[in-house]
């Protein structure tokens, strides 16, 4: 099997082995070295102390400067040799004749040393010379006569144990170590292999590769925007629909996601702790369909990911959708009405009652005039002011009255609201009214817009049913309604979802059997986009 087709845990194991390995090898001849120049020291300081025995010893001063005076020495100093365990002691005289020698043939020779003449200039002094029994350290000493004059040199010599005598005498300890460290290493290059295969989900490393490789092409073929952020807000994910819907490019993994798109709301669900799903926001002036989800590994946060859909075009659909739909309704309400006036104006006229069929003519006229011109003239949007006539007409079959205030004004949407957003919000609050005021009599329901330079106010009463605390606290959550079967539970909630989208505020007041008001307003500027 070679080396790439072994386990990660098995590779792991032999790599940890050889580091180990070579750490020993290394810290071993770190180890012997010190010990070398330990007991270089150690023997240079041994040698200088029997150089100083050996030069004050009486034979040694007394027969130093006597023809064949070795013959006295020799004997004292081989012993004194033996006894510190030097390697060889020289004792010479002025003229570099040896009086002691390991070697006996050597006595009453000349030495024929290069670092000995500072030796016979009165110094004293340690030097490491290279010689036929190897390297030794080599003390040197001046004799002395009881006149302080020099009379001779005394040189003692240790010679170094070389690397492999030091490691021959270290083969005991160095061998318990070995197995000490080897056992030691052996086991923690176990463990962390395991650690490393438990943090890798017991993965292979081509398996890595071919999921990275998998998710990378799976996150770029998606049709949805896909961005994914760490815990310092940094991108991991980006992929190629996500650049195409905000218009970015280039490589921006790794860029903190506020420079390249402040706008995502992203960072915000690391702060939040939890996700937020089907949630329209406006980034980089697109209406954009967002789901956030936090990513988290071992119930901690480590970052959070996003999928965006464009719906922009699908709103500019929907607005156009909702705004028909406002005028085939206007135009079916109507139509009812209008049939209903023509049977009222036959039944007079077969009545003969001509003056009065003429008076309910023109009664009826100047009252859908009035109301048509009223919200031609004060409602600048045809969707909007389509809706509000078709639910004035609405409300005239189901008996309730829908009066729109006389002030009322709309020039302008708010920023970040359309008429697709205000058809939402008015038509749910009618329709809520309408249904709150079945079987009450006297039923009534004001609509009233305002509108000036800053803020945009819109105000939905009734006289009906009213809520009590306990609703109310639960009205703007997705799924919850009164009406049973006939409820879905969303038309509160996506109100309340136009009103965060928009900044603004929403404000409910409502008392069992006298009614409901719902007062919204919204900034007419930006006020800053939250993150």
């Amino acid at each position: 099997m070679t080396m790439k087709r072994l386990p990660i845990r098995t590779k792991i194991m032999i790599l940890t082995f050889g580091i180990v390995l070579y750490a020993i090898l290394i810290g071993g001849v770190v180890i012997i070295g010190k010990i070398l120049d330990i007991q270089e020291e150690e023997l240079g300081k041994r040698a200088m102390i029997t150089s100083r025995t050996v030069a004050q010893l009486p034979e040694v001063k007394a027969h130093i400067q006597e023809n064949e005076g070795w013959k006295t020495i020799e004997p004292v100093v081989e012993k004194i040799r033996v006894i510190n365990e030097a390697d060889y002691i020289v004792v010479m005289n002025m003229d570099g004749v040896r009086y002691s020698h390991p070697v006996k043939e050597m006595l009453g020779t000349k030495s024929e040393g290069k670092d000995e003449s500072a030796a016979f200039a009165d110094h004293t002094f340690i030097s490491k010379a290279k010689g036929e029994m190897g390297t030794a350290v080599r003390a040197f000493v001046p004799i002395k006569n009881e006149n302080l004059e020099q009379i001779g040199v005394v040189a003692v010599g240790h010679v170094i144990p070389g690397f492999n005598e030091v490691f021959h005498d270290l083969t005991d300890e160095m061998t318990l170590i070995l197995l000490l460290v080897l056992s030691f290493g052996i086991i923690g290059s176990w463990l962390l292999a395991r650690h490393l295969k438990q943090q890798m989900f017991y993965l292979e490393p081509h398996e890595i590769v071919r999921m990275l490789e998998e998710r990378t092409a799976t996150f770029h073929s998606m049709h949805e925007g896909v961005i994914a952020i760490d815990n310092q807000e940094h991108i991991s994910i980006f992929n190629e629909k996500a650049k195409r819907i905000f218009n970015v490019s280039g490589d921006v993994i790794g860029k903190p996601i506020r420079e390249v798109i402040p706008d995502t709301r992203l960072p915000e669900i690391i702060e939040l702790s939890r996700p937020v799903y089907n949630q329209e926001i406006r980034v980089s002036g697109k209406v954009i369909m967002s789901n956030r989800v936090p990513i988290k590994v071992n119930d901690q946060i480590v970052g959070a990911v996003a999928i965006f859909q464009d719906r922009t075009e699908v709103a500019k659909m929907a607005e156009e959708l909702t705004g028909v739909k406002a005028f085939v309704e206007a135009l079916r309400v109507q139509n009812h009405e209008h049939m209903n006036k023509l049977h009222t104006i036959a039944g007079l006229l077969q009545l003969g009652k001509i003056k009065k069929a003429m008076q309910y003519v023109f009664q009826v006229s100047e009252e859908t005039g009035t109301l048509t011109r009223f919200l031609n003239q004060r409602i600048k949007n045809e969707s909007l002011a389509g809706l509000l006539l078709s639910k004035v007409g609405r409300g005239k079959e189901l008996g309730i009255k829908v009066v729109i205030d006389s002030e009322s004004r709309l020039e302008d949407f708010p920023v970040h609201l359309d008429q697709h957003d205000f058809v939402m919000i008015l038509g749910n609050l009618i329709e809520n009214a309408f249904d709150s005021l079945e079987g009450f009599p006297d039923a009534r329901i004001d609509v009233s817009i305002e509108q000036d330079s800053e803020v945009c106010a819109m105000l939905v009463e009734d006289n009906g049913s009213g809520m009590t605390e306990d609703i109310k606290k639960h009205i703007f959550e997705r799924g919850y309604t009164t009406k049973g079967e006939n409820g879905s539970g969303i038309g509160l909630y996506l109100i309340h979802q136009i009103v965060e989208k928009g900044k603004g505020e929403i404000e409910v007041t409502s008392h069992e059997n006298q009614g409901t008001s719902f007062v919204i307003t919204f900034p007419m500027e930006d006020r800053g986009e939250d993150v």
